[in-house]
């Protein structure tokens, strides 16, 4: 295709048109271009509304894509370099589960780490296989769980070589990154698939100086949250498959749980996001890695807060770092990380991504500013002189390494009793 296709945006384009036809709406949705609901008008605008529409012949059908979603979606394989991409309406939690659907059924096995996002146990829940958990090493001081050894993975597939599949994050939520090349390769020796969690990695195929992607790993499926880091609209993901992926299968269980209302809000932002990303990605990401970086060193002359950055690579558990990721340790200077995540949001209208026990999370991206961190800057450094207390006694982390006694599915649809915690004791 190239570039000069890139700058295409086939279902954008398709709704300016319709736009131009007026067309009388006698189908779904019944606000009917807004007419039938003026506060949502009022509320949203008439300009969003108006192609708040439902599936028809010149937009094309999501489930079943032969014009312009089928051309978004080819543009979209190209520009995350893989060989299919489906447009996800139901978060990258549909992406996620339809990873997991389309690799096991009940009774198979899938090796992933401890930290896997909920839609990962929820996919179990509906599929019944059963997880092999590889515990990752903890960083005991910033409390947090660290990526996949090699090593680790290697135990797990020799241990379980008839598993179908391996599950990594890339990159987790704090931006730590497994060694994902060579884990994909011994996976593939073993005939076992590789399905990754981009959820926080879409900038991951634009942007210089970053972790490796999914799909440039050579890995089997990848799940995008274009929403977060790409600039489409929440609950807007990309769910990306290599060459040896059946892409009709796919498909089907996609369609097995995904909606026959797909958005076409939703549809067009990713289409455009794409399209900015393929022709402006490389210099928009640059900006925001030092957007990152200087945060960075103005929150360290603070003193206290422990910025995460590329000093934790170890090139084993932490084989890489997304140096767009600022999660602050807040702990040294006596304040839980929810602690801060409330101050932050209550006394300076300040909204983070999270807070936890220990530390802070705030997510930059394209549509961050320098004065927008300096205002965090600012806020920091306050909350130190405000409020900086003994540290001594704050809780920490504890990650205790799971049993396996039953899968997430027979769990689920267990009978169950409510008990008092210290009557759980040796009870499942």
């Amino acid at each position: 295709m190239g570039q000069n296709l890139q700058k295409k945006a086939p279902i954008y384009e398709a709704l300016e048109q319709f736009r131009k036809m007026r067309v009388v709406p006698f189908d779904v949705p019944g606000h009917k271009h807004g007419r039938g609901n003026p506060e949502l008008v009022k509320l949203l605008g008439q300009q969003c509304v108006g192609i708040d529409v439902n599936s028809m012949k010149p937009l094309d059908n999501l489930c079943h894509p032969i014009s312009v979603i089928k051309e978004a979606e080819e543009l979209a394989a190209e520009a995350f370099h893989a060989s299919h991409a489906f447009l996800m309406v139901g978060g990258t939690t549909s992406s996620v589960q339809s990873m997991i659907l389309s690799c096991c059924k009940r009774g198979d096995k899938i090796i992933l780490p401890r930290n896997v996002h909920r839609s990962v146990i929820n996919a179990l829940v509906l599929c019944g296989a059963k997880p092999i958990y590889v515990n990752p090493d903890v960083d005991h001081h910033l409390g947090i769980a660290l990526g996949m050894k090699v090593s680790q993975v290697e135990q797990a597939i020799k241990d379980n070589p008839d598993a179908v599949a391996v599950f990594v994050n890339n990159p987790t939520y704090y931006g730590i990154c497994s060694d994902l090349k060579t884990i994909v390769t011994m996976a593939h020796e073993y005939h076992m698939k590789v399905l990754v969690d981009e959820a926080h990695g879409t900038h991951f195929y634009f942007g210089e100086n970053l972790p490796i992607s999914a799909m440039d790993a050579g890995a089997d499926m990848a799940s995008v949250s274009m929403h977060k880091s790409g600039g489409s609209l929440t609950q807007s993901s990309l769910l990306l498959i290599g060459e040896h992926m059946n892409v009709g299968y796919v498909r089907q269980i996609i369609n097995l749980t995904q909606t026959t209302s797909g958005s076409y809000l939703l549809l067009s932002s990713l289409d455009i996001s794409r399209r900015n990303l393929a022709l402006r990605g490389k210099e928009e990401f640059q900006k925001v890695m030092d957007l990152a970086e200087y945060a960075r060193e103005e929150i360290e002359k603070i003193g206290g807060y422990n910025v995460f950055s590329k000093a934790l690579i170890n090139g084993n558990s932490v084989y890489d770092f997304d140096s767009t990721k600022l999660a602050i340790h807040t702990l040294d200077i006596g304040l839980a990380g929810i602690e801060v995540y409330d101050i932050l949001r209550d006394e300076y209208d300040i909204q983070i991504e999270f807070g936890d026990l220990g530390n802070i999370l705030a997510y930059l991206s394209i549509g961050d500013r320098k004065q927008e961190v300096e205002r965090l800057v600012s806020a920091l450094a306050d909350i130190k002189r405000r409020y900086q207390k003994n540290s001594t006694g704050l809780l920490s982390q504890e990650y205790i390494t799971p049993k396996v006694i039953m899968t997430p599915q027979d769990s689920f649809y267990a009978e169950k009793e409510s008990l008092k915690l210290e009557d759980t004791v040796g009870r499942i």
